[in-house]
């Protein structure tokens, strides 16, 4: 049964619509936990194998080896009889476990999909293709530990064309379906390529449990500036599509910066897509009231 969430979409009045969008910038609630490190996530869309992929893939590990992040999402990761997974290459030189995911059958000779880094053991992982499934997104899950406290990554990429918004609120409410039902009670963080900046009508359901890290920290940031764009500015406008949420009430965002967005010096970049660095901590947990003297 197809969702109805686009219809519900369309027929929010926009004031409604307009009172969502600003959850945007409004940062996960209470303090961060001094007890607790920091934790560093990078997300990045790879685009593939195009462009020169050996030169790309050693800026991606150069840059990621100096971040050291404890974990890294990534999407338009691809295999084929002439590319290993990309993914594995990343995990192999970093000393990263990994998780790739793709509705590609397990034997395809292509596979395209997302995958998810991590600087520590993954505990579980798991992942589903998202509907409508005649559109082949996925989303991928992994359970991992920091400093003894388990927190869950879920890596998605969404519906890409301009005028794909009911597309994108299906895998929305999909996705939203799929975190309800596999976070186990730990908290969760959710990154990736959503393929629309996050005032689109059809996201405004992930800001009601999420909260957008990247915005809490640059509260001025308006649509088109060119300074928060992750697309490479020399093939696209500047738009900010890659995302890093953040469950509210459970993490507190500390940093956020764009990374590989600078050619080297031959003139080649990462991809055709800038990385979004995040750190952030636990949020402390809330203290109970003191007592009322008698």
């Amino acid at each position: 049964m197809r969702s109805t969430l686009p219809v519900l979409l369309r027929v929010l009045a926009p004031a409604a619509v307009l009172a969502l969008a600003a959850c945007a910038t409004a940062p996960a609630t209470g303090a961060p936990d001094a007890e607790t490190p920091d934790i560093t996530l990078v997300t990045l869309n790879l685009w593939h194998d195009k462009g020169d992929w050996p030169r790309r893939e050693r800026l991606i590990v150069d840059r990621l080896r100096e971040i050291r992040p404890d974990v890294v999402t990534l999407q338009e990761v691809f295999q084929h009889d002439g590319l290993p997974n990309q993914a594995k290459t990343l995990a192999d030189a970093l000393g990263y476990d990994y998780v790739f995911a793709s509705v590609d059958a397990p034997d395809a000779p292509r596979r395209f999909g997302n995958a998810i880094l991590s600087r520590h053991p993954i505990l579980a992982h798991d992942w589903k293709a998202l509907e409508p499934l005649d559109d082949y997104r996925n989303i991928v899950h992994v359970r991992i530990a920091i400093d003894g406290r388990e927190m869950n990554v879920y890596d998605t990429h969404l519906h890409w064309t301009e005028q794909g918004g009911a597309i994108r609120a299906e895998q929305v409410a999909d996705a939203l379906a799929y975190i309800d039902a596999t976070a186990g009670g730990a908290p969760s963080v959710l990154a990736g390529d959503l393929n629309t900046s996050m005032d689109a009508p059809e996201l405004q359901p992930l800001l009601q449990p999420f909260a957008d890290a990247y915005a809490a920290m640059h509260p001025d940031m308006q649509p088109g500036d060119r300074a928060h764009a992750t697309l490479d500015l020399a093939q696209y406008p500047p738009r900010h599509i890659d995302q890093v949420l953040l469950q509210r009430d459970a993490f507190v965002p500390l940093r956020a910066d764009i990374i590989l967005d600078r050619p080297d010096a031959g003139g080649t970049l990462a991809s055709d897509h800038y990385g979004v660095r995040v750190e952030f901590r636990f949020a402390a947990p809330a203290r109970p009231p003191p007592l009322r003297p008698r």
